[in-house]
C-alpha cells in the first residue's frame, strides 16, 4: 500500500518541477512556432439569434494577407460533438462549426478568415458584414432532466413541525484561465499534429477525428502547459474544429490564439443555475424530508460535459445530510445569453448552498447553533459507507468530527463573544459555517512505466495537467514505490502518441485515478525488479476506481458590513478538509487557497451580465475578479480519512475552496443583516446590493 510517511516532499527537484513554468521556461500554445502557418480569426454573430439575411465577404477577400475566407456551408461535418448523457438528453442541439442560414447564439463563429498574419487575419473579419435578421429565439422544452423521489415527502412536510425555504440564484462566470484557448496545427503528408490548450487531450483527438470523418491515425493532439482551464477547456469548440479542418482542407500549417475579449464572448461560461428548497423539519431539529428544484442553463450548443451541472447540482443533494425523504428534481434547459459548461466545482457548489442556507435558516427558526444542528443531522462517522438518496455511495469520513474541529480550529465560541460585542456597538456583524461534499471523478485513467537500463524511471501518463504540478505528484508517487529520489523520475504526459489514453483533468481525478494508475504501474515494475528481470521493464495499467471518493470539509467566515456604504470585510475565514490520503501537502493547500479565491470572487464580484442581448461584462473592465489584496488571510487545517475507492486512498481537493466558500460567505452576510430584516440576497453581494438591501429595510421600517 502507499506509503505517504516515505515521499520526498521539499526536495530541490520537487520545486524545480513546480517553479518551471514561473522563471517563463515552459511552453504553452502561443509558444509553439511554426513556419509560415496561416492565421485565423472569426467574423462573429452580432445577435443572440436570428436568420442569416446575407454576409459580404468581398472586402475581407480584399484585405492585404488574407488567403482564405470560408463560411458554414465550406465545412463538411461527418457527426456532432459527443455529450456525456448523465442526464437523458431529451433532444439534441445542433453543433455547427460555423453558423448556416441562422445564428443560434451572442459571438458564434460565423465566417473565418485564414491570413499570412495575426493581425491580417483580424483585419479580414472585421472587413466581414454579416446581415441577422434579428429575432427572438424560440421557447425550447427542456433540454434534459430527471427526478429523484424516496419515502413519503407528502407525509414527511405534513408531520413536520415547520418548514423552512431557500432560493439560490448563482450568478453566470466566466471561468477567465491566465491563458486563453488556443490552437496550432502543423500539416504533413502524414497527417497533423494539434497543439491544443485542453484538458481532454485524448477526447479532443476523438473528436475531431469523429466531427471531421478524419481516421484518427491520421491526428496526434499535444497538450503542452496549460495555463488554467478551471473547466474552460474540457471540451472541444466549434472554432477549434475548424483550425484542425482548415489544416486538413489546405494542407498548411493553422494557428488560433483567442484573444480574452474573445474568450469572455465565446467560451463557455459556469454557474447560472437557480435552485429552490424546501426542508421539512421536526420540533427537535430532525431533518425529516428534502423538496427541491434545480434548473440549469445551457447555451445555444452543448460542450461534452454541458450536462454535468445540472446533475451534480441536484444527485448531490442533501449533501452531507441524513435525509431519507426527498423529492428533487432537475432540468436543463436553453438560454441564448452564451455557451453553458462546467466550471471548477460544476454542481457542487450549487447542491451546497441551497442545502446550508437551508440549514441556517432551520437553526435561526429554533433559535439554535447552526453548527449543532448540523452536528445533529449528518450522518455518523459509523454510518458510512451509505447510500443517499439519490443514490450516491458516501464512502468515508466523520462529518460530525469535522464540524467539531471547524468549531475548534476557529475558535468559534470567542467568534460568537465578537458577534455579540459588535452588535452591541452597533456594528453589522454577522458569522456564517457551511459543510461541503467533494465527490471526485470516476471511470479510468492509464499510465505506462519504464524502468531503464541506466536506473531512471520514465512515468508516462493518460491524464493531463491544467498547470497545477500534477508531474511533481507522479514522481513522488513513483519514488516512493522505488525508494529513490523524485529526481531520477521523469513524466510526461499529455500527448497521444507518446502517452497511453486516459480521459484528463476534469472533476477532481488527477491524483485519486491517475495517480492510481501510476502507483498500479510501479508497483508492477518494482515487482518484476525484484524478481531480478532485465531492465528495461515495462508496464502498462488501464486503472479503473472502484467509484467516486467523496471528499468534505466544513468551512468558517467572519464578516463585517459597513452600514454607511455596504462594504464588506472579511475578517475570519477557517478552512478544514478532508482530501483523504495525500501526496503532497503543499499542492493541496495550492488548491484550497485558490478554489477559495475562485469561490470568493462568485460570492463577492464575478458576474457576467446581458441586456438586450448584449454582453456588457465583456472585458475585466467590466467583469470583477479577485485581485491578491481582496483575498482574505485563510487558517487552513485538515483531517486525513482514506477512501477504498482508490489504490492511493485519495479523494478530490481541486474544487474544496469554491464549494464551501460561497454557501459560508453567504450564510455569514445574511447573518449580518438578519438584525435589520434581510432574510435573502442574491450573490453576488457586491456593496451596491448589501447597502440597497439595508436601505430599503430602513426605509420601510421608518
Amino acid at each position: 500500500m502507499f506509503d505517504q510517511a516515505k515521499l520526498h516532499i521539499g526536495d530541490s527537484p520537487v520545486d524545480r518541477r513546480a517553479g518551471l513554468r514561473l522563471r517563463g521556461e515552459g511552453c504553452f500554445v502561443a509558444d509553439v512556432q511554426l513556419t509560415a502557418p496561416l492565421h485565423l480569426s472569426f467574423a462573429r454573430a452580432p445577435v443572440a439569434f436570428g436568420q442569416i439575411r446575407s454576409v459580404e465577404l468581398d472586402a475581407a477577400r480584399e484585405v492585404e494577407g488574407v488567403c482564405a475566407v470560408h463560411i458554414g456551408g465550406d465545412v463538411e461535418v461527418a457527426r456532432a460533438l459527443s455529450v456525456n448523457e448523465v442526464l437523458s438528453l431529451e433532444w439534441r442541439p445542433d453543433f455547427p462549426v460555423l453558423a448556416q442560414d441562422r445564428v443560434t447564439g451572442l459571438g458564434q463563429p460565423v465566417v473565418a478568415v485564414l491570413a499570412e498574419s495575426a493581425a491580417s487575419a483580424m483585419d479580414g473579419a472585421e472587413a466581414v458584414f454579416v446581415d441577422v435578421d434579428e429575432a427572438p429565439a424560440p421557447n425550447l422544452p427542456p433540454l434534459a432532466q430527471k427526478q429523484w423521489r424516496t419515502g413519503d415527502p407528502d407525509a414527511a412536510f405534513a408531520e413536520a413541525a415547520f418548514v423552512v425555504e431557500a432560493q439560490i440564484q448563482h450568478p453566470r462566470l466566466l471561468p477567465s484561465p491566465m491563458e486563453t484557448r488556443g490552437i496550432v496545427v502543423e500539416w504533413s503528408a502524414d497527417g497533423l499534429t494539434i497543439w491544443l490548450s485542453t484538458q481532454t487531450p485524448h477526447r479532443a483527438r476523438s473528436e475531431f477525428a469523429s466531427i471531421l470523418g478524419i481516421d484518427p491515425a491520421h491526428l496526434r493532439v499535444i497538450a503542452p502547459d496549460v495555463g488554467g482551464a478551471f473547466g474552460m477547456k474540457g471540451s472541444v469548440y466549434p472554432e477549434e474544429v475548424f483550425a484542425v479542418w482548415a489544416a486538413w482542407h489546405h494542407k498548411r500549417a493553422v494557428r488560433w490564439i483567442a484573444t480574452r475579449s474573445e474568450d469572455m464572448l465565446s467560451a463557455t461560461q459556469g454557474r447560472g443555475l437557480t435552485s429552490r428548497g424546501r426542508l421539512a423539519v421536526a420540533g427537535d431539529g430532525t431533518f425529516l424530508g428534502l423538496d427541491a428544484e434545480v434548473e440549469a442553463p445551457v447555451g445555444s450548443w452543448l460542450p461534452n460535459s454541458g450536462l454535468i451541472p445540472a446533475w451534480n447540482g441536484a444527485r448531490i443533494l442533501p449533501g452531507p445530510y441524513a435525509i431519507e425523504t426527498v423529492d428533487i428534481r432537475t432540468r436543463a434547459v436553453v438560454e441564448r445569453s452564451g455557451p453553458v459548461g462546467i466550471y471548477r466545482g460544476a454542481g457542487r457548489p450549487e447542491a451546497a448552498c441551497l442545502m446550508e442556507r437551508l440549514v441556517d435558516v432551520a437553526a435561526a427558526r429554533l433559535n439554535r447553533s447552526a453548527m449543532d444542528l448540523r452536528i445533529q443531522n449528518v450522518h455518523p462517522s459509523s454510518a458510512l459507507p451509505v447510500r443517499t438518496a439519490t443514490g450516491n455511495l458516501l464512502d468515508s469520513g466523520d462529518y460530525p468530527a469535522a464540524v467539531f474541529q471547524a468549531a475548534e480550529a476557529s475558535n468559534y465560541a470567542d467568534l460568537l463573544k465578537q458577534r455579540r460585542t459588535a452588535r452591541e456597538e452597533g456594528r453589522v456583524f454577522g458569522l456564517g459555517a457551511a459543510l461541503y461534499l467533494e465527490p471526485s471523478g470516476e471511470g479510468f485513467e492509464a499510465a505506462r512505466v519504464t524502468l531503464g537500463a541506466d536506473g531512471r524511471v520514465l512515468v508516462a501518463s493518460g491524464s493531463s495537467s491544467q498547470g497545477h504540478g500534477r508531474e511533481t505528484a507522479y514522481a513522488q508517487i513513483v519514488a516512493d514505490v522505488f525508494d529513490m529520489p523524485p529526481d531520477q523520475v521523469d513524466v510526461i504526459q499529455g500527448d497521444t502518441e507518446t502517452c497511453p489514453a486516459g480521459i484528463g483533468a476534469v472533476a477532481s481525478r488527477g491524483t485519486a485515478i491517475g495517480g492510481s494508475a501510476v502507483f498500479a504501474a510501479a508497483e508492477r515494475v518494482r515487482a518484476r525488479q525484484l524478481r531480478g528481470d532485465a531492465a528495461p521493464i515495462v508496464e502498462e495499467v488501464r486503472y479503473e476506481n472502484e467509484g467516486q471518493a467523496w471528499g468534505y470539509g466544513v468551512y468558517v467566515v467572519a464578516v463585517e458590513v459597513d452600514r454607511e456604504t455596504g462594504v464588506l470585510d472579511v475578517q475570519h475565514v477557517t478552512c478544514l478538509d478532508d482530501a483523504g490520503r495525500m501526496v503532497n501537502p503543499a499542492f493541496v493547500e495550492g488548491q484550497v487557497r485558490g478554489g477559495f479565491a475562485q469561490g470568493l470572487g462568485e460570492a463577492l464580484m464575478e458576474q457576467v451580465v446581458y441586456a438586450d442581448g448584449q454582453l456588457l461584462s465583456g472585458s475585466l473592465m467590466d467583469y470583477a475578479l479577485p485581485r491578491a489584496t481582496d483575498i482574505p488571510e485563510l487558517k487552513l487545517h485538515k483531517t486525513e480519512t482514506p477512501t477504498a475507492m482508490n489504490a492511493l486512498g485519495a479523494k478530490g481537493v481541486g474544487e474544496a475552496g469554491t464549494i464551501g466558500a460561497p454557501a459560508a460567505i453567504l450564510n455569514a452576510v445574511l447573518d449580518a443583516l438578519a438584525p435589520m430584516g434581510v432574510a435573502h440576497l442574491d450573490m453576488p453581494l457586491t456593496p451596491c446590493k448589501i447597502w440597497t438591501a439595508m436601505r430599503a429595510v430602513k426605509e420601510n421600517k421608518a
